[in-house]
């Protein structure tokens, strides 16, 4: 991909908040062409920017899902950014399901409807894995679980289409201020201990790991392939 993204068409599943929301701004700002698809796409946490177009879409929902991507005239560059977490209520099956669709098995079912767009340009996958990548949390059992198959399915994805130009990395968020965390961040009991674990000792912000994922969409990252990167001010050193 070129440096001022031009001509360069992005998408981004969850790109109507959060970690996915300030990709899609990144990458608008670049100069590409950016769809964020996801829920709430007029909300307050949608990204605003001439250059990216909003849709409304439940990325659990399969057939439109594919329907879209398909659609595109042309595809750069796809970022796995869709995720949810239902904490305790995942060791109900409905909700560990759930979970597992929207964090993992939509990655792959995204992953597969771009490839044939992304295979004529040459383009890349950067999907959204977390530090529960790393480890389990009592708390989480499916997001853990779900975010744990990332990092392999990033891996395994890597060597698929690598002969073709096509590469996949990953990212691995660590405490980040997104609407996904304003309760924690909220509670300062909870997040003097978040901060206690973190060298940096502070929260990351959403844009620092969207700078990453356009690093690894960019040219300076063309022998980068099946890498994860954590973005979590240290968190995982401790």
């Amino acid at each position: 991909m070129n440096n001022s993204q031009e001509q360069r068409t992005i998408l981004v599943t969850g790109g109507t908040s959060g970690i996915g929301a300030s990709t899609a701004l990144h990458f608008a700002e670049a100069g590409a062409s950016v769809l964020a698809l996801g829920l709430d796409a007029q909300g307050r946490h949608a990204p605003r920017h001439p250059r990216i177009r909003c849709i409304e879409l439940d990325v659990c929902d399969s057939g439109q899902l594919q329907q879209t991507i398909a659609a595109l005239p042309r595809l750069d560059a796809l970022i796995n950014a869709a995720g949810i977490s239902r904490h305790a209520q995942e060791y109900g099956p409905e909700a560990f399901l759930q979970v597992l669709h929207t964090n993992l098995t939509a990655v792959m079912r995204a992953s597969m409807a771009a490839a044939p767009q992304l295979l004529q340009r040459s383009g890349c996958i950067v999907n959204v894995a977390s530090m529960y990548s790393y480890f389990g949390s009592k708390d989480r059992p499916a997001y853990s679980a779900s975010k744990g198959g990332i990092l392999q399915l990033t891996r395994s994805l890597a060597q698929t289409w690598a002969h073709e130009g096509v590469r996949v990395n990953a990212v691995a968020p660590g405490w980040i201020a997104t609407p996904l965390s304003e309760g924690l961040m909220a509670d300062p009991a909870a997040s003097a201990t978040i901060l206690s674990r973190t060298p940096l000792q502070r929260w990351g912000q959403a844009a620092e790991v969207a700078a990453v994922i356009g690093f690894l969409c960019s040219p300076a990252a063309s022998f980068v392939n099946g890498a994860v990167i954590p973005v979590d001010g240290g968190y995982l050193t401790v």
